[in-house]
């Protein structure tokens, strides 16, 4: 059987990435899953390069020698603090991928259209056996590519199905691109990107969500004009009002929900790269699109649960703004040194930590591991609080501390802890705002109302490793800073612990 070694292939590329993917679910075995998927995606593009349709091999290996370059290049030289953007720009890359293959269709089927002109027959048609009627001269049909003869050999039934293929991988694909941009741009602070001001406050044009909607109504009528028959012209103006599409909605997101959108842009690409694979009768592409499809938009739906958000407001940009006048906070922010801080915590019996995307800025996470090493030897209970949305990517204070080589065991998702907060003699909070912020159950008009948060100011001392008064990337205040029983350990998280650090032996 001609295609037997990629069927094969591709099944245990299949396998590999579906026991990745479960793998990578649970901390100590993260590292063993990433190896799946190295492998499996090795398997895959060798079964894709030697298998059918094989040919422009000087093409192919300089294209797989120039992105294990540049996949190198971004994994030697990526801060773990720029993972967040990398992830959403390169889903931008899948999403400008799926609309090239779908306008690559559009064409071929039209080629394929004009040959059967030429020779006197039509594209589709069936003949009284039942079977396709190729009707092309033997030497046109041979010189065609894989693809094309592909199309060739389709029935009028089997075209029309490519079309809505095509169509929903080139309007996915662009609704990906444009807003995977404008995500790695918030994320980054680049709003050189764009000809607008980038920033993480949510921005919309006058007419707001009409705008969105009113798009959308004229990709449905695009969509219905392109299958049929008006022309490849409507496929254009479709792919704009993607492009448009995914543009606005995520200016209409604020930075709170930025990991969510991070998230979610996973999942559309994955449905982009399903569509994709349809269009190319790729089985491999279908099944990883269905993966990361649905496992994207799973946890976004966890993530909004866990904050409280309504999943379909969220990724339709209904998020980011307050919807009224916030609570006013009184009091002021009181500063402490680090020799208070270690003289407080050498009184110490109980300690939670909370780490932030502050530590991965500042790239404090050895220190924080050495703090806790130390405390711990000195017989001291010492945990750490994980909120399911701390950093900018979902997981990204479990890698650090990972990384760092904290044990596995202290480090608690916000369910398992929070409740501990008031037996807790000191919680100290480095780099985090928004998810241990009172706010979200005080202020009904906050932009994070019922959100769930940590509730460190339950602790009887809390510290908080900040570089100054600002209020963070989401843009929120926080009245935690100007509670009683919260004291500001200003600077960089690094410096600052390597102050601590000195004190406590």
């Amino acid at each position: 059987m001609e295609n037997a070694f990629t069927i094969a292939a591709y099944a245990v590329a299949a396998i590999l990435f579906i026991l990745s993917l479960g793998g990578l679910s649970g901390q100590e075995s993260a590292k063993r899953a990433v190896w799946y998927g190295i492998v499996g995606m090795a398997v895959a593009v060798l079964a894709t390069i030697v298998g059918p349709g094989s040919g422009l091999w000087l093409a192919s290996l300089v294209l797989v020698a120039g992105g294990a370059a540049v996949g190198y290049q971004l994994a030697t030289r990526v801060e773990m603090t720029q993972m967040p953007e990398l992830v959403a720009i390169m889903h931008s890359l899948v999403g400008l991928a799926a609309v090239f293959v779908g306008f690559n269709a559009d064409i071929m089927i039209n080629t394929i259209s004009n040959l059967y002109a030429e020779t006197g027959g039509v594209l589709g048609a069936v003949a009284e056996d039942g079977l396709t009627a190729i009707g092309l001269p033997k030497e046109v049909y041979d010189g065609l590519s894989s693809f094309g003869q592909l199309i060739a050999k389709k029935t009028g039934v089997e075209i029309t199905i490519l079309r809505v293929e095509l169509v929903l991988g080139i309007w996915i694909g662009a609704v990906t691109f444009t807003g995977s941009v404008v995500a790695y741009a918030k994320l980054a602070g680049k709003s050189s990107l764009l000809p607008v001001e980038i920033d993480t406050a949510a921005r919309q044009l006058p007419g707001g969500h009409m705008l969105n909607a009113a798009a959308a109504a004229l990709s449905l009528l695009l969509t219905i004009m392109y299958l049929g028959g008006s022309g490849s012209w409507a496929l254009v103006l479709l792919t704009l009002a993607g492009l448009f599409i995914g543009y606005h909605l995520i200016m209409g997101i604020g930075g709170a929900d930025m990991p969510v959108v991070v998230s979610m842009l996973n999942s559309y690409s994955g449905w982009a790269a399903a569509a994709i694979g349809f269009s190319l009768s790729n089985d491999l592409l279908i099944v990883v699109g269905a993966l990361v499809g649905s496992s994207g938009a799973i946890l976004s739906y966890i993530m909004c649960k866990a904050m409280n958000r309504s999943f379909v407001s969220v990724i339709l940009g209904g998020f980011g703004g307050a919807s009224g006048e916030q609570m006013a906070v009184e009091g002021e922010q009181v500063a402490i040194d680090a020799d208070s801080v270690a003289a407080t915590l050498e009184d110490a019996d109980t300690i939670i930590i909370v780490p932030g995307y502050g530590m991965a800025v500042a790239q404090a996470q050895q220190n924080v591991a050495e703090l806790t090493r130390r405390l711990r030897a000195r017989g001291k209970e010492v945990r750490f609080a994980i909120h399911p949305v701390a950093g900018r990517l979902p997981g990204h204070m479990n890698v650090l501390l990972a990384e760092a080589k904290v044990p596995y065991d202290i480090v608690l998702e916000m369910d398992e802890i929070n409740e501990d907060f008031p037996e807790t003699d000191v919680a100290i909070v480095i780099g985090s705002n928004d998810i241990v912020n009172p706010a979200a159950q005080d202020d009904p008009n906050s932009p994070i109302a019922g959100m769930p948060v940590l509730e460190v100011w339950k602790a009887k001392q809390v510290f908080v490793s900040k570089r100054g008064q600002g209020t963070g990337y989401s843009g929120i205040e926080n009245p935690l800073f100007f509670k009683e029983n919260t004291r500001m350990f200003y600077g960089d998280a690094k410096k600052s612990l390597d102050d601590l650090l000195t004190r406590i032996s």
